[in-house]
């Protein structure tokens, strides 16, 4: 079996390489020409995988190591009897990770608690629904609004928990963005935060999108931010990714390279979900696990002696895993340097390792340990020294 694999994929020989010759190329440089005579293609997201890429190829399995499908054309594989796989949920925890750690550094910069605010989550799937626990966890008020999931579970809005995306407009000082995109029908997600809803947000929101850039009309928040300046845009996602929109891009108060999801537990998930189904497709038993192939942490404990105030605690905790005013600032020096596009991919293929919240032990001394809760809700291990 010959096998064509994302340049970006951790762990792709241990992973594929069982399978049989492993060939890596950049994402965005794969194409028709490297596929003719190739069995499997195993990508990230930014590898558009439809007719005119596999149409002269011999591949059989499809596979991203990514949650999203919107750059596959999954409609064409099974039409043309081709297996495909994606990796739900793989990166969710990194990307509430990501979500919390932008949140508590805007909470510093602006002078706001996180613990005080009101949280709208759009989208309650694999990542908005961690988000919502963890939230909630830590006892912050959440509203969460997904009309088809919903519609699936039969209920009505105010049940459950469930609200329309107005009432999360009118109510919350947090507006954060986990939609898949969808572009049409009755629940399509494209440019569902439009101008109309854009300018109905109330002065001082915090717009959060670490879902699809395309769910945003970029145009409109741009509009808003430099007529008003009035709303805080965090924004990993972006439309018409790497060539993004410069002037939305220097407005946002956060600004990322959709490198929300990019831990390197999330990618290993993806690598060993994407491993499992391509061993389902070719009838071979896998015994490969995630501890197989996950290193230990650079950093995995540290001890807090002294009582802090709960967000300091939680600021200190996360920045020792992660950091997220790392990767504005890297996206910000790439792009002066190698223009915005450019500096956007190389921001991605040469990301630095990270792990997440939960691969840190913090050791909590006598004083200290009524932090206990509020650390053990924000996803780290928490042991009482």
């Amino acid at each position: 079996m010959k096998l064509v694999v994302d340049a970006n994929i951790p762990a792709a020989d241990a992973c594929f390489g069982a399978f049989g010759e492993v060939i890596k190329r950049p994402g965005r440089e794969i194409s028709a020409e490297h596929l003719r005579d190739v069995d499997a293609l195993i990508i990230r997201s930014v590898t558009p995988v439809n007719a005119s890429l596999l149409a002269e190829s011999s591949v059989r399995f499809v596979g991203t190591c990514t949650i999203g499908t919107d750059h596959v054309d999954s409609a064409y594989l099974a039409q043309q009897g081709i297996r495909f796989a994606n990796a739900p949920g793989c990166n969710a925890e990194a990307v509430v990770d990501y979500v919390l750690a932008s949140l508590l550094t805007l909470a510093e910069r602006q002078g706001w608690r996180l613990l005080d605010r009101c949280v709208g989550i759009v989208g309650v799937g694999n990542v908005g629904s961690r988000l919502q626990a963890r939230l909630q966890a830590l006892g912050v008020k959440v509203l969460a609004c997904d009309p088809p999931r919903a519609e699936r579970e039969g209920v009505s809005e105010g049940e459950t928990g469930f609200a329309s995306l107005e009432t999360l407009i009118e109510h919350c000082d947090v507006l954060c963005l986990h939609t898949p995109l969808v572009s049409a029908g009755p629940h399509a997600t494209r440019h569902l935060l439009n101008a109309e809803r854009i300018n109905e947000l109330s002065p001082g929101t915090v717009v959060v999108n670490a879902g699809r850039g395309d769910c945003i009309d970029g145009l409109a928040l741009r509009s808003r931010l430099a007529g008003q300046n009035d709303l805080t845009a965090v924004l990993d996602v972006w439309e018409n990714e790497p060539a993004i929109d410069t002037a939305l891009h220097d407005l946002a108060t956060l600004a990322t390279p959709h490198i929300a999801g990019y831990s390197l537990d999330g990618k290993l998930r993806g690598s060993l979900m994407i491993h499992q189904a391509l061993a389902s497709h070719v009838g071979e038993a896998s015994a490969l696990t995630l501890d197989g192939i996950c290193p230990p942490p650079a950093l995995a404990s540290f001890t807090l002696q002294q009582a802090l105030p709960c967000e300091d605690a939680l600021r200190l905790c996360a920045r020792a895993v992660y950091d997220v005013r790392r990767d504005h600032e890297s996206l910000t020096r790439e792009a002066h340097a190698l223009g915005l596009a450019q500096g956007f991919d190389t921001c991605r293929a040469n990301y630095p390792r990270r792990r997440e919240f939960s691969t840190l032990t913090v050791c909590l001394g006598d004083e200290a340990q009524p932090l206990a809760p509020v650390l053990s809700a924000a996803g780290f291990n928490v042991v009482l020294a």
